[in-house]
């Protein structure tokens, strides 16, 4: 320990996910730090220790984010609610508050207020060439419903830690660039990564809304059982 306060340190990584680009600057870094004469004896036992938090679940990366952090919400009307989603918007606020906050809280999940946001960020980080060791922090959400108006129901989802790019590793593959593409409003040109970071959200919304009506409705282990592709 030199005495030095380390500040938590921030940095922009354009369209790409940007591991690789920090790990070369903080290489960069400690081979100056061992020119200065008060650092001259210094030995650097890793690149990293762990604190950047990779790969893992964290508080850290809950409180001050890591990638992008979004957020998105949507008002659905009792009526839709009722013929496409086979429930109701108290019965959804009152299994949000029960499964996602109770239920997560007493299983020690960090990030964990939502019933399977991995399911949706996992499958759009293996279509558009995403590190899919990273879909677990990625998929750290945040879950909101409460009823509102008539019998509507107002949702929001918040996602602080999406590492996500539209540029290097997987994203150069064939199939993934087309499908990078396919997610842009513009055909000839690719999504950049700020608008994934969005897609993903939304898809993660969708996806929540649906789980929890199927466990509302109780259709869900018979959904399973129909859509097997076992029984295709």
């Amino acid at each position: 320990s030199s005495g030095i306060n380390a500040e938590y340190g921030v940095a922009a990584t354009g369209d790409a996910m940007g591991m690789n680009m920090i790990s070369k600057g903080c290489e960069k870094m400690l081979h100056f730090l061992k020119t200065v004469d008060i650092f001259e004896e210094m030995i650097v036992l890793s690149l990293s220790g762990n604190y950047c938090v990779d790969k893992k679940p964290s508080a850290m990366n809950w409180i001050n984010n890591r990638g992008y952090s979004v957020s998105c919400d949507v008002t659905l009307k009792c009526d839709v609610i009722k013929s496409v989603l086979k429930t109701s918007a108290s019965a959804l606020a009152e299994l949000n508050a029960s499964k996602n906050y109770v239920g997560s809280s007493l299983a020690g999940c960090i990030g964990g207020n939502n019933a399977h946001a991995n399911n949706i960020v996992s499958g759009i980080f293996l279509a558009t060439g995403q590190d899919i060791a990273q879909a677990g922090t990625s998929s750290m959400t945040l879950v909101t419903m409460e009823c509102v108006g008539e019998g509507d129901l107002y949702v929001s989802v918040t996602m602080p830690c999406i590492e996500v790019g539209t540029v290097g590793g997987g994203t150069s593959l064939p199939a993934q660039k087309n499908n990078l593409k396919l997610l842009s409003s513009d055909p000839d040109m690719e999504i950049n990564a700020a608008l994934l970071a969005q897609v993903v959200c939304g898809a993660v919304l969708a996806g929540e809304l649906s789980l929890l009506s199927a466990l509302c409705s109780g259709d869900l282990v018979k959904s399973h059982m129909q859509l097997n592709r076992a029984n295709r």
